[in-house]
């Protein structure tokens, strides 16, 4: 009999939320299986098993948190392994640390076995009836994206298996699990997991860092024509205005290095970081992250651009890993996407400043003495003001507004 500890998933997190089973007591796993769906405070993982077997118990119920290092499920010897073997080589973040042992320790829950469930069940007289749809059998992977939308089921004793969904697919989406439990006057939504990790981190920075913001307008005219030039030499690696903006910004940040620090309050330090690992924002279904391109001053612009594009993808479809989500030295938002010019954006703590990018519309603008018609933006700058005065705060919004309204002179920078 072994017992399979929740293993530590990197970046110092001592708990995660089990989401989901991915198997059921009696089942036979095998090595590198995915057994479990949990939630941490950067990113919701398949958990796989490092042994082979036959389920014996699962310690832990839906929406619990298990600690790093508590036993997880257990699994007899099936005769599917070899003898010795422990663990597989497979398993990302399997060691456990000082700091997760320390942290973790808290007395495990009991083994839990699953009941199986009536699909016909009746719901309190207070809830309408649910929409249901063929039974599922109890390991059916349930159509559903957000983690969001999964806890606001379990909050309102929704079965997930007899929704239909209203999305793709059949994916079943909020809205699917709101008409369930209609009646409610208020959704509770806890602020755990990613959403709280994004609230504990802004209010912290709001907190500790004393910020200045300052913008400008700038014509980008020419960005948008240099961009289409560009994607025309070679459309299949197409570069977008973020990555132009991006690339902007990793070469202000070589003229102003104070820019891509942090401030280490314990020995009352500025530290300077030799890499620039950016940072930028990423609206998805189970709410806002920031994945990170790391050393971005070794990309070409292309090399940024899809590297922003595979991490997009991989923070909306979840399955970004917490080491790229963590580890940034400044963090760059295009916030235009959201049809607003501007916003006081708040420093993604313990970074030292953001660039924030509003939507790009016709405005007057005077050209060589004449009133004309350009594409104009507004780039925001909020940068922490014990690392640096407005001077380099200036200095760097304006190198990089420069940039953005004559691209070509970028080209004694490259």
């Amino acid at each position: 009999m072994r017992e399979f500890a929740l293993p530590d998933l990197g970046e110092g997190l001592v708990d995660a939320e089990i989401v989901r089973w991915l198997v059921s007591v009696g089942d036979a796993v095998e090595i590198d299986q995915p057994v479990v769906e949990v939630e941490t405070a950067k990113a919701a993982i398949e958990v796989p098993v490092p042994y082979a077997g036959v389920v014996t118990a699962l310690h832990g119920e839906t929406g619990s948190t298990v600690n790093v290092g508590a036993p997880l499920l257990s699994v007899a010897s099936a005769g599917l392994s070899e003898p010795g073997v422990e663990t597989s080589p497979n398993l990302v973040g399997s060691g456990v640390t000082k700091r997760a042992r320390r942290q973790g320790r808290r007395r495990p829950l009991a083994p839990v076995v699953p009941q199986a469930r009536s699909e016909d069940q009746a719901l309190p007289a207070s809830k309408p009836p649910v929409k249901t749809a063929p039974a599922r059998s109890h390991n059916a992977r349930i159509p559903v994206v957000s983690p969001v939308v999964r806890k606001l089921a379990r909050e309102n004793d929704v079965n997930l298996h007899a929704l239909t969904g209203s999305g793709p697919d059949g994916l079943v989406m909020r809205q699917d699990v709101v008409a369930a439990i209609e009646g409610h006057q208020a959704t509770r939504i806890p602020l755990r997991g990613v959403r709280g990790m994004v609230a504990e981190r802004l209010t912290r920075s709001r907190r500790e860092i004393p910020e200045a913001t300052v913008w400008v307008d700038v014509d980008a005219t020419g960005l948008l024509a240099a961009r289409k030039e560009i994607n025309a030499a070679d459309p299949a690696r197409p570069v977008s205005l973020l990555a132009l903006v991006a690339k902007f910004c990793v070469l202000g940040l070589a003229r102003y290095p104070a820019l891509n620090s942090t401030v280490d309050t314990a020995r009352n330090e500025i530290v300077l970081s030799d890499a620039v690992h950016l940072g930028f924002a990423a609206q998805t279904s189970r709410g806002l992250v920031v994945p990170v391109v790391k050393d971005a001053q070794n990309r070409s612009t292309r090399d940024l651009a899809a590297e922003l594009s595979h991490l997009t993808e991989a923070a909306r479809s979840g399955s970004l890993q917490p080491a790229q989500l963590t580890g940034g030295t400044f963090t760059v938002n295009n916030y235009g996407v959201f049809g607003v010019d501007g916003s006081a954006a708040i420093i993604n703590h313990p970074e030292a400043a953001i660039v924030g990018i509003g939507r790009i519309i016709d405005r007057p603008w005077v050209v060589d003495g004449q009133l004309v018609v350009r594409k104009v933006t507004q780039l925001t700058l909020a940068f922490d003001h014990r690392v640096c005065d407005g001077e380099a705060a200036g200095g760097f919004l304006r190198f990089v507004a420069d940039c953005v309204e004559r691209p070509m002179a970028l080209l004694g920078d490259l």
